[in-house]
């Protein structure tokens, strides 16, 4: 039968497990096919649900809904590709003296590297990196669609699919989503957030022993947290670890209730566990609309990095491990000292973990000015200088939107909450003459632009510096090849490539007969 062969059905490991939980059963998750056991397992429990015993599942539930991973997708499309091959093989085997025949002539790889290229090139899953700033690069890594193939059409998602449920506590973020059509189905995965094997989030836990809080952490799913009493990170405790209060707010099956403190068993690890990066940057977001906070973590991965960065005063405390995560910070790999150091790259001579198969010298190369996907600019900066000691981790270089480490979005400026003749009605601000003037808020952007010559039916287009009708103040910027030179300053609206095409004779009015008639071809 087909569900009892594995080489026509496969139940996978994740099926498995899900079997398992779900009819109690205790089967290896090697076992990829339907057993006896599990046909009437599923018929016992249909018949206990119409008696009205057992509950039904809530397709809502994190325990019901897994995260298909980079790895999977493409998994599945070089399955598509192997399948096309092994067709086109068995119809060239069928068609080709089989005693002559060699492996090069059977075998054509093109479909399988073409499905693996329409993924990448056309899949609605595959992106382009934002790199606005550093924030909005981790945070795009770290985005859940519930869009794309296999997902969900936003037309079609209803209100219970887009809602927080109570299983994305410290697993998915309930503040970071879009507005608009999409708010709900795409989510960004919560600060301490790890997807497992199986694909299914799980978020961590401190173990309670004998009513004492441990520093022991464990990740759970939310199906096996369903079954725990969990207490907040912020419960009171004593100096020994253990809770004050006789009765704590704590978590079970969703709900949220006072239990008694020797059923605790779990602690959450901290209160940021609850929300998203962007979410956690923001400071004292207790104190915040849910709407407005939305906004808040949405715009902070707008901000363009500025000419110069400037760390906020007021920061949570996330703003290194965002600056370091993201790639554009640069932490030291060893402990050593710095033995040169310029624009490009900084030499370190490794005193610590010395081994005598790698080389003692750690060599960082630094991005200058490189245009990012956003037209954005990429530059790193050094830190430090030829001599100073450096310890693992520490600092050594800055990048786009960083101030020392730290993440920096914007500037510390003076703020002035107070109507001024009515400039400032509604969302409307004043600037004041020296925020421009010392370039406070100014960014570079990096633009490119291509043209291409092409050989037309009229004949080659052509790169030149002699544009007819054109003054010569307007090609000003052009060297003798028609090109803009480098170093030229340019406005908006000057021309940076000069190019001629071909063009046909067109029916001439009567008007252009008459003057071409009077004046000949000199017109």
């Amino acid at each position: 039968s087909l569900f009892f062969d594995p080489e026509r059905y496969d139940l996978s490991a994740v099926g498995r497990v899900k079997m398992n939980m779900r009819m109690d059963l205790d089967c290896p998750d090697t076992v990829r096919i339907l057993r006896k056991e599990d046909i009437l397992a599923v018929v016992k429990m249909l018949v206990e649900l119409r008696d009205g015993r057992g509950e039904i599942d809530d397709i809502d539930n994190l325990g019901n809904r897994r995260v298909r991973s980079v790895g999977e997708l493409m998994e599945n499309q070089y399955r598509v590709g192997l399948l096309r091959m092994e067709r086109a093989i068995k119809e060239r085997m069928s068609s080709i003296e089989i005693d002559t025949v060699m492996p090069q002539d059977l075998i054509n790889a093109k479909p399988a590297a073409a499905a693996v290229r329409e993924f990448f090139g056309s899949s609605q899953l595959s992106q382009f990196m934002d790199q606005t700033n550093p924030l909005s690069e981790i945070t795009h890594k770290r985005r859940l669609s519930a869009l794309g193939p296999g997902g969900l059409t936003r037309e079609r998602a209803g209100f219970e699919v887009r809602d927080v449920h109570p299983t994305h506590y410290g697993r998915i973020c309930p503040i970071e989503t879009p507005e608009g059509p999409n708010i709900g189905l795409i989510n960004s995965l919560a600060t301490f957030a790890r997807v497992n094997k199986y694909g299914f989030i799980e978020s961590p836990y401190r173990k309670i022993v004998d009513g004492k809080v441990t520093t022991d952490v464990v990740y759970l799913s939310a199906m096996e947290e369903s079954k725990h009493y969990v207490a907040q990170a912020n419960s009171s405790l004593d100096a020994q670890a253990r809770f004050t209060e006789e009765f704590v707010v704590c978590r079970h099956a969703g709900e949220v209730l006072m239990a008694p403190r020797d059923h605790v068993d779990l602690m959450d690890v901290s209160p940021k566990q609850l929300v998203s990066v962007a979410a956690a940057l923001i400071p004292f977001l207790e104190n915040d609309d849910a709407n407005r906070a939305l906004m808040g973590s949405n715009m902070q991965r707008q901000a363009v990095p500025l000419v110069r960065a400037e760390a906020p005063f007021v920061g949570t405390g996330m703003e290194s491990v965002v600056a370091r995560d993201s790639g554009a910070a640069i932490g030291a790999r060893r402990a050593g000292i710095v033995d040169q150091v310029d624009a490009t790259r900084i030499v370190i001579h490794a005193t610590e973990d010395l081994d005598p198969t790698k080389s003692g010298v750690d060599i960082y190369r630094l991005q200058k000015f490189q245009r990012s996907n956003q037209s954005t600019c990429i530059n790193q900066r050094p830190l430090v200088r030829v001599g100073d000691r450096i310890e693992k981790g520490d600092i050594i270089a800055d990048g786009p939107s960083t101030d020392l480490g730290d993440l920096a979005l914007g500037r510390n400026v003076l703020v002035a909450f107070m109507p001024w003749n009515g400039y400032n009605y509604e969302d409307s601000i004043l600037l004041s003459e020296r925020i421009v003037a010392d370039d406070v808020f100014t960014s570079i952007h990096i633009e490119e632009f291509e043209v291409a010559a092409r050989d037309t039916k009229l004949g080659p287009e052509e790169i030149t510096r002699d544009i007819p009708n054109v003054s010569e103040e307007a090609l000003k910027n052009l060297d003798e090849a028609g090109i803009v030179y480098i170093g030229a300053e340019v406005q908006p609206g000057d021309i940076l490539v000069g190019k001629i095409t071909p063009k046909g004779e067109s029916p001439m009015t009567p008007e252009e007969k008459l003057l071409r008639a009077i004046f000949g071809k000199k017109l």
